[in-house]
């Protein structure tokens, strides 16, 4: 499936991260989401199964943690994740 760049949320605030993960994100000179975060976010925030591929260093491990990280603030005992990662 091929992603139209233009139609991607282009802040993490649009993508549906809450302010203290975009403010933890400042803080660490992140101020803006990859393609593959743009496109993965929003879909595991809303509770889909997601498979990215993207190139090294493009910003994987953030499009799973984060969303992670932002519902085990709202409900630390109601999150239960899976991240699967091939080998080479």
């Amino acid at each position: 499936m091929s992603i139209n760049e233009d139609s991607l949320p282009k802040t993490f605030p649009d993508i549906g991260l809450n302010q203290w993960l975009v403010d933890a994100l400042a803080a660490l000179s992140i101020k803006a989401p990859s393609e593959i975060q743009k496109a993965c976010i929003p879909e595991i925030l809303k509770g889909k199964d997601v498979i990215g591929s993207a190139k090294t260093g493009s910003g994987k491990t953030a499009a799973f943690a984060l969303p992670i990280l932002q519902k085990l603030g709202e409900d630390p005992y109601g999150v239960f994740a899976l991240v699967l990662t091939p080998t080479r």
